[in-house]
């Protein structure tokens, strides 16, 4: 789907959908931070406790541990913390419920992770799309975000892989991947969101321990993979809040 097509579709959904605007936004003494992505956003949260600062609804991954942290550290800020990562999803897929899953809660501070399975799909599901793609949907889904909440601060966090995980190939994903990853910095840059580098962070770490204790599938973090991801994400966040 071309760039502007896609901003049109969401903005048809917008305009269609009569739920938009029903939370209140009037509560000034409240910062509402959103996690959106796939599976390693998802961290296999139960999905029915939705509401914010819920224990079982921000899953066992990176997610959890820096709501652990932030809601430890800012007890005065009021933070409302949600996870809306689904397994499996791909940037079109966040689209289609950017409605509910993400304008209709108001994001203060909107932290997307996306892009593993836009390139993984293409080797494992038959997905056609490739990198250029995915820069145009990311872009215009933040694009048409920020023209819904003005306000909103945007962190990006760059997707990865670990070289010599079960599920991957090193020299597809050494080859194919980086396009992706760029695309997704680039994205960062014009929106101008803060950018996590999660690639990097894997790299070094692999050179004082295995790919299995950091990351055993090379996309799936392990507790201590989560560590890393969430001490990144922190970093950022720290500057913002």
């Amino acid at each position: 789907m071309l760039r502007r097509e896609f901003s049109h579709y969401l903005g048809t959904l917008i305009a269609a959908s009569p739920m938009i605007n029903v939370i209140s936004s009037d509560d000034n003494d409240h910062t509402t931070i959103l996690f959106q992505g796939d599976s390693i956003t998802d961290g296999g949260r139960d999905r029915g406790n939705y509401y914010a600062n819920n224990p079982s609804g921000m899953g066992q991954g990176y997610v959890s541990q820096i709501a652990t942290e932030l809601l430890g550290a800012y007890p005065e800020k009021s933070l409302r913390i949600y996870n809306r990562g689904i397994s499996g999803h791909k940037v079109h897929q966040l689209r289609d419920r950017w409605i509910d899953d993400c304008l209709n809660l108001k994001p203060d501070i909107l932290s997307v992770m996306i892009g593993v399975n836009d390139y993984w799909h293409t080797m494992t599901h038959a997905y056609a799309a490739g990198p250029d793609v995915y820069k145009s949907d990311l872009l215009s889904l933040l694009e048409s975000t920020k023209s819904h909440l003005p306000e909103i601060k945007m962190i990006i966090a760059e997707p990865f892989y670990v070289p010599g995980g079960t599920a991957i190939d090193n020299e597809v994903w050494a080859n194919g991947f980086p396009i992706y990853q760029s695309s997704c910095r680039e994205v960062a840059e014009e929106m101008d969101a803060a950018f996590v580098p999660l690639q990097s962070i894997f790299d070094e770490a692999l050179k004082e321990y295995p790919v299995e204790y950091w990351c055993p599938d090379g996309v799936h973090p392990s507790l201590a993979g989560s560590y890393l991801m969430s001490e990144a994400w922190l970093k950022v966040i720290n500057k913002m809040i």
